[in-house]
């Protein structure tokens, strides 16, 4: 309330300050006339002492002067109403007009468009709604200017490289992947991630360049999964089924428990009408070292089982899964492990269903909903 009453004050010593001279009325002659007659006054004492004019002739002319001094104080003292139509009455009139809407106007204009009873933001929510207003093209701007200025920051073209690749700028991705290459010296996620930039800007084609590169990735890391599984998709898209398929077979047998790139084998791997190694989803459903689920023996052990009991036993630690997440819904890694799980089970509407528990179950952390997004679209299962 203090505040607005301190708004409204300064609005009309405002308006005031503006409007004040409109109704300011001309300065009156009666002061000057006076002025002007008490000289005379003087002068006419000063005359009858020089002897310039007699006693009778002075008095006389003291008689007039004061007359006429009396009737201009009288007229200086006394208030004339201002006619209707006059400039001044229309002056004074435009200012109090001016002073009495102008404000009261704003305020039912406020009241009519705005929110008076909308409680105020507070400063750290503001600044965050601004930080997450910014747009990416603005932020690919502000590295850029940066990368301008320092043209030998590998790691701000190493940023920069896969957001150019998710805004669909491929040439603009390659040369940064160059980029960190000659900056930052070689290595096997260098040259996998050069070879994936080649292949996005050739449309999804592994060209003899993207190989290469992925070809040398390899020959640092013989492990490194991206550049294995591109050298499959170049067998695959030469016509060499059986190549591929051997290269993605061998992937899965050696994948780790929580490879996130498991399940885009095993899709490739049907595209081609070849079955996945066995025993695949024994890979999949483990959690990540502490969480709970089977132990190393229970999977060496379900390794030894029959297809069908080796299902039922996934199954169920899947339905496990699955309950212990709608009592803790915060778990990242376990809402991962239930989506592939069920893309190994073939189950393709519970991983849908999951996916939109994990969205929601998530939504308030914008760094896991981050990771589990991510998730979701390398599992096909964008809605």
């Amino acid at each position: 309330m203090i505040l607005w009453l301190v708004f409204a004050l300064m609005t009309a010593a405002a308006i005031f300050a503006v409007l004040w001279p409109l109704g300011r009325a001309r300065e009156e002659q009666g002061g000057n006339d006076l002025a002007v007659y008490r000289d005379q006054l003087d002068e006419i004492e000063r005359d009858r002492a020089a002897g310039l004019i007699g006693e009778a002739e002075a008095d006389a002319a003291r008689v007039e002067v004061s007359r006429r001094l009396i009737a201009a104080a009288d007229a200086a003292e006394f208030s004339h109403p201002i006619p209707i139509g006059s400039p001044l009455w229309r002056r004074r009139a435009a200012a109090i007009a001016g002073l009495v809407l102008v404000p009261v106007g704003a305020i039912a204009l406020y009241l009519l468009l705005g929110s008076p009873q909308m409680p105020g933001e507070p400063l750290q929510a503001r600044l965050r709604a601004i930080h997450n207003d910014r747009s990416v093209a603005s932020l690919v701007a502000q590295v850029e200017a940066h990368l301008a200025q320092n043209p030998n920051d590998a790691r701000g073209y190493a940023v920069l490289a896969p957001v150019y690749l998710q805004l669909g700028r491929f040439d603009d991705a390659v040369n940064a992947r160059r980029k960190v290459l000659a900056l930052g010296g070689e290595t096997a996620d260098r040259e996998a991630d050069l070879g994936e930039a080649l292949t996005a800007a050739a449309n999804g084609i592994v060209t003899a360049e993207a190989k290469s590169a992925f070809e040398r990735a390899v020959k640092l890391d013989a492990t490194e999964p991206k550049a294995r599984f591109f050298i499959g998709v170049a067998a695959q898209q030469d016509g060499d089924h059986g190549k591929a398929a051997e290269i993605w077979r061998d992937m899965l047998k050696t994948a780790p428990a929580d490879a996130p790139w498991i399940a885009t084998v095993q899709r490739a791997l049907a595209e081609i009408g070849a079955a996945p190694a066995s025993p695949p989803a024994v890979a999949v459903v483990p959690p990540a070292a502490g969480a709970p689920g089977p132990s190393a023996a229970d999977v060496a052990a379900a390794s030894q089982m029959s297809e069908q009991d080796r299902n039922t036993m996934i199954r169920g630690m899947v339905v496990r899964l699955a309950d212990r997440l709608k009592q803790n819904g915060d778990d990242i890694d376990g809402w991962q492990r239930l989506l592939r799980a069920y893309i190994v089970l073939n189950e393709r509407d519970k991983a849908q269903a999951a996916a939109g528990d994990a969205r929601r179950a998530l939504a308030n952390d914008p760094n896991k909903l981050r990771q589990i997004e991510d998730t979701i679209k390398s599992l096909g299962l964008e809605s």
